[in-house]
């Protein structure tokens, strides 16, 4: 079976390359000459873990290619996924669809066979039966169905939930001579591995899998700003949220997951997929004020979190050193998308702050988001060494290891404040830190 994957982006490229490891032959269309040049020459310019070995293997086994050219890659192919950003509109939270929509002409004018057009991007309701529309005006001749194949892709994660995942939804149009028939039969043979090992494949109109997408993230990204307000409370009451976490999350029916309380949500889907959400509502005239309330709280939540450095130094923290362990808005990425390291640094440096930092994986990407006064350093102490206060902000794994001994004799300050609860607030005590985390003692 051959596929296409129009975009080679962090859902393109991981997908495509999941699809190959399936025994697929993926042709992957990328038309930015650096992105294009670096897969082509086996560089990843997106940080995955096991995302380069994965490439690489099917590289060398001839299922998976890189080009700039739909013709060739469409050439044959039975399924053309739309892979490309569809990042948050300017002015009014709309995803802006330029970039799917140029793709569906493109596609139109290179099919030369039947084949199924998928969008995988993430895109409002209306949008398959609009590439539809586009293909069709394009190319009135062409045989075609559309689909819908949202991904659910977490990173840090993303192989592991595209080869075991949750589950896999599939909207087909109905609406057609065969009601979606053939499209299914060929979505069913691509994903024929996940069926053997009994994920549920979930079967649904376009406009229903449109809308699971956003749905599932705005409920998530709810979930995890209410675990943030109950920390909150906790603070003011003596209880500690990770009790508070456990105890819900231990009902079947809340779960354990998204209850950990931060500096809010961040990242690529979270933000852009919540404020599209309420666009789309907002035009359907059925506003949801569940997810309005939700992105005004975490939006000033990420402010209220740099008052805490403040008051962590005495509430003056001009020509204070900030040591900052993490920039990234989560570990395992290099991704500074929306991250809360962003509006946080970025006050603490107006209110006059000296900040250092160090992230495994994310500073270059950082350098262009946060102000040009900041520090990158080659590793965590060297971010702690001199510092008034540090500031945690991801929870990568090697900071957790970090000696609350050593961190006391090379900091300045005996101010820590851990916005992801990574340390033992009775150890950074014993050494003589005034410690600070979220929702707890």
């Amino acid at each position: 079976m051959r596929i296409a994957m129009i975009g080679g982006g962090y859902v393109g490229l991981v997908s495509g390359a999941c699809f190959a490891e399936f025994g697929t032959e993926v042709a992957i269309v990328e038309t930015h000459p650096g992105r294009l040049a670096a897969l082509r020459e086996g560089r990843i310019p997106i940080y995955e873990p096991g995302l380069d070995k994965l490439v690489e293997d099917n590289v060398n086994a001839g299922r998976l290619t890189f080009g700039d050219d739909i013709a060739a890659a469409v050439k044959g192919a039975e399924a053309i996924f739309i892979a490309v950003g569809t990042p948050t509109r300017r002015g009014d939270g709309h995803a802006d669809l330029e970039y799917v929509y140029a793709a569906a002409k493109q596609i139109a004018e290179a099919m030369t066979d039947y084949a199924v057009v998928v969008t995988k991007s993430t895109v409002p309701v209306g949008t398959g039966r609009e590439v539809a529309r586009i293909i069709r005006e394009t190319r009135p001749d062409l045989d075609f169905d559309i689909a819908s194949n949202p991904e659910f892709l977490r990173e840090g994660n993303a192989i592991g939930d595209f080869m075991k995942p949750d589950r896999v939804i599939i909207g087909v149009d109905a609406s057609t001579k065969d009601e979606g028939a053939r499209a299914k039969e060929i979505m069913k043979r691509l994903y024929r591995p996940l069926y053997l090992i009994e994920a549920p494949i979930v079967f649904a109109g376009l406009e229903s899998a449109e809308l699971i997408k956003y749905a599932s993230n705005a409920f998530l990204a709810m979930k995890v700003t209410f675990a943030n307000e109950m920390a909150d409370l906790c603070e003011k009451t003596g209880a500690d949220i990770h009790d508070i976490a456990r105890g819900m999350g231990l009902d079947g029916r809340i779960g354990r997951k998204f209850l950990h309380p931060g500096p809010g949500f961040g990242g690529s889907c979270f933000p852009k997929d919540t404020l599209a959400l309420v666009a789309i509502a907002q035009d359907a005239d059925a506003p949801t004020k569940l997810i309005e309330t939700t992105v005004a709280i975490n939006d000033a939540r990420k402010v209220k979190m740099a008052e805490r450095v403040v008051a962590a130094c005495g509430g003056e923290i001009s020509g204070k050193t900030v040591g900052v362990l993490g920039l990234t808005f989560k570990p395992e990425t290099d991704d500074m998308r929306e991250a809360s390291s962003i509006p946080i640094l970025t006050s603490l440096a107006k209110s006059g702050a000296v900040i250092q930092a160090f992230d495994p994986a994310g500073m270059e990407n950082a350098k262009s988001l946060l102000p040009e006064g900041v520090t990158y350093c080659h590793d965590a102490l060297n971010a702690a060494t001199n510092a008034d206060v540090l500031l945690v902000l991801t929870e990568w794994n090697e900071f957790r290891a970090l000696s609350p001994a050593k961190l006391k004799e090379l900091m300045r300050g005996d101010a820590i404040v851990d916005l992801r609860n990574i340390y033992d607030p009775a150890a950074m005590r014993a050494v003589g830190f005034r410690y600070s985390s979220v929702g707890r003692a």
